[in-house]
């Protein structure tokens, strides 16, 4: 009688994938939610926001010399008091954007200095996003009726800015027009400090506006950024933990015929 060996060796079947089918699928599913979050957070912020960049120092040290902004586009109607926004007024500067800082609407009566401050329908108005001593080195400007639909914009850093106080002699009173405004600064992305800090001193006045929609669609890119890269990653680590864990195949040798 003949005999042979069964010979068993630990084996992967051939073309079978390294972590097995269901792991794939859902790395497969990883990779393409996260390229639907990554592409559509990119293409939502395209459609909100506009980048700008600010030559001047007028909103120091809220905003640099250089520094590139994102802006929210928004309809002049939604700007309320304590806003930046990105203007444009051919009796200021012709086919610019001008970046300045919303510190009246149409209706309220504003002046400069009570006790070295600011003041909006008779309030002093805290204004911590301002350098130290500007104002102290401001000359004061006479009240402002600020007429129905306008704006009156002063720059952060008050000694050198070329806003509202410098056109005070115009037939709107330095004053600007809502429909001029196309956007709302969120951000200072380059170089990178973040959202800009409410206006919390408009807040007795009136409410402020709410920030835009910047923060969820970073965290939208980045989200959708780690799926693809884990669900890429998957294969090539299985497959290497795989290979790590496997035993050796052995070969057997066929018993002798007794």
């Amino acid at each position: 009688m003949s005999g042979e060996s069964t010979i068993r060796t630990a084996e992967t079947r051939a073309g079978a994938p390294a972590g097995g089918r269901l792991g794939h699928r859902l790395s497969g599913l990883a990779v393409a939610l996260g390229l639907v979050l990554f592409l559509g957070g990119f293409v939502w912020g395209a459609v909100v926001y506009r980048p700008y960049t600010v030559p001047t120092g007028s909103m120091t040290p809220t905003i640099g010399v250089g520094d590139r902004v994102l802006a929210q586009r928004v309809d002049g109607a939604d700007v309320r008091r304590g806003d930046v926004v990105v203007f444009q007024d051919k009796t200021w500067v012709s086919n610019a954007p001008v970046v300045k800082r919303v510190v009246a609407v149409g209706g309220d009566t504003v002046a400069c200095c009570t006790d070295g401050k600011l003041t909006v329908n008779g309030k002093e108005i805290d204004e911590p996003y301002l350098p130290a001593g500007s104002l102290a080195e401001i000359t004061d400007f006479p009240t402002v009726k600020v007429p129905e639909g306008r704006l009156f914009l002063l720059g952060d850093e008050r000694r050198g800015s070329l806003d509202s106080t410098a056109h005070l002699t115009d037939a709107a009173s330095g004053t600007v027009a809502r429909s001029a405004v196309s956007a709302r600064v969120d951000a200072v992305v380059w170089p990178w400090d973040g959202m800009l800090k409410r206006p919390t001193g408009f807040e007795t006045l009136g409410p402020l506006s709410e920030p835009g929609p910047l923060r969820t669609i970073v965290a939208l890119v980045i989200a959708g950024a780690v799926l693809v890269l884990g669900g890429g990653a998957y294969g090539p680590v299985a497959k290497r933990l795989g290979g790590r864990s496997r035993p050796a195949a052995r070969t057997a040798e066929p018993a002798g015929v007794r």
